[in-house]
C-alpha cells in the first residue's frame, strides 16, 4: 500500500477528489472516531488509497495531538498524521458517497475494535 508520509502528502491525495456527498453507505456520519462492526464496512464500495503508517517505524507513538484542547472522540479533533491514531491509519475512498475515510484497528487485551472517521481536509494539521 502506498505510504502517505505527512500532512502535505495527505492534502495532495485529496486535492483532486470530488466533493463528498451525503452518506449513502452503512457507515453513517462518522465525523469522530466510531467503532465499526465489520458488516458495516462495505468492502465492494471501498478503495484503499494509502497508509499513514510509516514502514520504517516498528512502534509508532501513542501520543495524541490536541493543541486546541479537543479529545480523541471530538469531531473537530485535528488529523495529525505523525500522532496516534492517525499514524496507524489507512486512507480509504467510498465510491458511493465520495467521502475519504480513515480506518485503523484498536487493540486492547482480547478486544479488537475496528474504527473509522471521515477524513475532513479542514482538520489536517502538521
Amino acid at each position: 500500500m502506498k505510504h502517505i508520509a505527512n500532512s502535505a502528502a495527505l492534502r495532495l491525495a485529496l486535492a483532486d477528489a470530488p466533493a463528498p456527498q451525503a452518506c449513502r453507505c452503512a457507515l453513517g456520519a462518522c465525523t469522530a472516531w466510531e467503532s465499526l462492526a465489520e458488516y458495516r464496512w462495505e468492502t465492494a464500495h471501498m478503495t484503499a488509497l494509502g497508509t499513514l503508517r510509516d514502514p520504517a517505524t516498528d512502534e509508532p507513538t501513542l501520543e495524541e495531538c490536541h493543541p486546541q484542547g479537543t479529545r480523541y472522540d471530538s469531531p473537530n479533533a485535528p488529523i495529525a498524521p505523525a500522532f496516534f491514531p492517525y499514524n496507524q491509519c489507512d486512507v480509504w475512498h467510498c465510491k458511493r458517497c465520495d467521502r475519504h475515510l480513515l480506518r485503523y484497528t484498536e487493540f486492547g487485551g482480547y478486544n479488537v475494535d475496528p474504527r473509522v472517521r471521515v477524513l475532513d481536509a479542514q482538520n489536517i494539521i502538521d
